[in-house]
């Protein structure tokens, strides 16, 4: 799909994210003409018809937007730390997919030993290797991409780099939380040239996609 110059894309991440951020966006006027859960498409025209939207994996989010095929982003922070996008900026937070990177250990051993060099088993590299470098304490990294809680019970790694959000999955996994790395939400995103390019027409929705953030607080 040629992104035309008129034209403004949005780029959704599939899953909890989505869910959570159709009703903001509809908060801010902007609502798929037909349900996006119930339809196989991953390219939906809106009731404005100057905007699209795009339903994509979340990991792959941030990608649409630095090179362009999407003008405007919606992603988790945790994908935005790991991604090596030069081309998007973050501008806001809209308080939605909320959950916590946290490191994670099984309930039945002992606290993390902070001077050994500890095996930790994540698919957040980057941000797992950066929270440990700033403690000064040395890790063996293994990345993974699912099946985190695996790890630890058959001795693949001392502990785990994780999503939280309730914790049930990791209770029910014999695991529990040993540190909270940071916060984490979804963020609306742009891309640079489009912000240059398209400012006139990408504002009026940022400032919509803000008041209806805004207005959830209060």
């Amino acid at each position: 799909m040629k992104n035309k110059n008129k034209e403004i894309v949005i780029a959704l991440s599939k899953g909890r994210i989505l869910e959570q951020s159709l009703p903001l966006l509809a908060e801010a006027g902007i609502k798929p003409l037909e349900s996006i859960k119930e339809s196989r498409k991953l390219i939906f025209p809106t009731t404005n018809p100057k905007i699209k939207l795009l339903v994509v994996r979340a990991s792959d989010a941030p990608t649409y937007v630095e090179y362009g095929a999407a003008d405007l982003g919606i992603a988790g922070k945790d994908v935005l730390l790991e991604a090596e996008c030069k081309n998007i900026f973050e501008l806001v937070d809209l308080k939605v997919g909320k959950c916590r990177l946290c490191v994670a250990k099984r309930q039945d051993t002992a606290e993390l030993d902070k001077t050994a060099i500890l095996k930790v088993a994540s698919k957040y590299v980057k941000s797992a290797a950066q929270y440990f470098a700033e403690q000064g304490r040395q890790v063996r990294l293994i990345k993974l991409y699912g099946s985190m809680e695996l790890a630890p019970l058959v001795d693949l790694a001392d502990c785990i780099v994780d999503l939280v959000d309730t914790g049930n999955t990791l209770r029910a996994n014999g695991l529990e939380v040993a540190e909270t790395i940071r916060e984490i939400s979804s963020r609306l995103i742009v891309n640079r040239a489009s912000f240059t390019l398209k400012r006139e027409e990408l504002l009026p929705i940022v400032r919509a996609i803000e008041t209806a953030v805004e207005n959830r607080k209060n």
